[in-house]
């Protein structure tokens, strides 16, 4: 649906088709079709599924415009923890609604009068939840990156086309950070560097670790459910750092069982907003250039298991057509972010800073009236929570959408198998499927651990 349609004309020339479709339980028709909520002040219900850290940065975003009902947690202490937090905030505002606490998310999933799910997990839960909440009805806000494999993005677009729900990704460098992104996807589109021809996105290098011995699971955390899809195995613990050393909460990004290392965990981010700015679907070659993981691989899989096995450095290169190249590093004399070259100049953006002369240029030649809002959808900026709120309500398509996002992981997920095998992969980003060796497209998904699987 174009950010252009207004509610009136989607009302309108949606009634027809919307009327077979399974809507949320506040979605009724009678000679009109309307939009509201349960509550009684037309504000969103929220159910929290996953309040750690990360989730404690989101909802206070939530809370501005929703009331949360429920918090869900496989760790009692993130739960207990998370329904203070709201109750607080709410009783803050003037809301003095009971929340109720859960292990397993499925209790959120059947609550009636939850309009809306935020999910805020470990990367390996994000689809199975993702899904079966839109199969539920429920809107839904959730963190990147997305999926862990690319069949996994193609389940969620499937049931996301089915159910017409409303759902942004956690992407916030499309909405915040001083708007440096937007500002620079602006200025591609307005030909402030030429032709583009080059992109450079430095994610960082991941961490690694020593050994990590099998430790006892701390209380309250069920370590059983928190593995999920992925194979069961001992949970491991060593002090050490900011959270210590293990398998689970904040380490799992760097595990290749339960996400994608740095890859998936910043070029979410970056690579988002390179192929943002290309405009491109997809790439037509991933090569890796060079990387090192911290353990030894057989056949694309790490051999040891008592430490961190995503790629701690890399160089990744990706072709895309018209000749642009996408490069993915692990470190670049300009520091994180991303840098964009064209036939007419190159700058630089971060989410602190833009740098270059064509940002300089700007001063005096700024960009033309409304440019910002046209990358943005036809919409002036605001915050992330706040576009998606405004697109529950209108029912429009929020601006980190799954579509673009599936896109943008599917070239991190290809730049992940190609380090594992450390083979040149060929990709139809129309098809879907890697084209120079056919076998290779088991890599697409990964096996799931029975009573867990993904079911579309």
């Amino acid at each position: 649906m174009s950010h252009r349609q207004s509610r009136r004309q989607f009302v309108k020339s949606s009634a027809a088709a919307l009327a077979g479709a399974t809507m949320p339980y506040w979605f009724t028709s009678s000679q009109s079709l309307t939009f509201g909520y349960q509550s009684a002040n037309e504000r969103p219900v929220i159910g929290c599924i996953g309040t750690g850290d990360r989730w404690k940065q989101v909802i206070p975003g939530g809370m501005n415009f929703g009331e949360v009902a429920a918090c869900c947690d496989v760790d009692a202490n993130h739960v207990e923890e998370g329904k203070t937090i709201c109750t607080n905030a709410q009783a803050k505002k003037g809301v003095n609604r009971s929340i109720d606490t859960y292990e397993d998310y499925r209790k959120i999933l059947d609550r009636k009068d939850i309009d809306i799910v935020t999910i805020i997990t470990p990367d390996h839960w994000h689809s199975k939840i993702a899904i079966e909440a839109m199969q539920a009805g429920k809107d839904i806000y959730c963190e990147k990156p997305l999926t862990l494999t690319i069949n996994e993005g193609k389940q969620i677009i499937k049931v996301l086309d089915a159910t017409k729900r409303v759902f942004q990704v956690g992407t916030q460098q499309r909405t915040e950070m001083n708007q440096n992104f937007i500002r620079a996807v602006a200025m591609i589109r307005d030909g402030r560097i030429g032709q583009l021809k080059k992109v450079t996105c430095d994610i960082g290098g991941a961490p690694t670790s020593s050994d990590i011995p099998v430790a006892e699971a701390p209380k309250g955390l069920n370590w059983d459910l928190w593995l999920g899809q992925a194979p069961k195995v001992e949970y491991r613990f060593k002090e050490g750092g900011r959270w210590g050393n293990s398998r689970c909460h904040y380490e799992f990004r760097w595990w290749y069982e339960y996400s994608g290392g740095k890859m998936t965990d910043w070029g979410a981010h970056h690579v988002d907003i390179a192929q943002w700015a290309i405009g491109q679907d997809g790439p037509l070659s991933v090569t890796p250039v060079e990387f090192h993981h911290p353990v030894d691989f057989k056949d694309g899989y790490p051999v040891q298991d008592t430490r961190y096995n995503a790629a701690d450095t890399f160089h990744i290169q990706c072709q895309f057509a018209d000749g642009i190249e996408l490069n993915i590093v692990s470190k670049s004399p300009d520091g994180n972010g991303l840098l964009f070259e064209g036939t007419e100049g190159r700058f630089h953006v971060s989410r602190g800073a833009m740098k270059g002369a064509p940002v300089e240029a700007l001063k005096s030649n700024p960009l033309p009236e409304g440019a910002i809002e046209k990358v943005y959808g036809g919409k002036k900026p605001e915050t992330h929570m706040k576009n998606f709120m405004d697109c529950v309500k209108s029912r429009e398509k929020p601006v980190s959408d799954v579509w673009s996002h599936h896109r943008a992981m599917t070239t991190c997920h290809l730049a992940n198998i190609a380090i594992r095998l450390n083979t040149k992969l060929e990709w139809d980003a129309k098809t879907e499927q890697i084209t120079n060796d056919k076998a290779l497209n088991s890599w697409l998904g990964r096996e799931q651990r029975k009573g867990f699987e993904i079911n579309v």
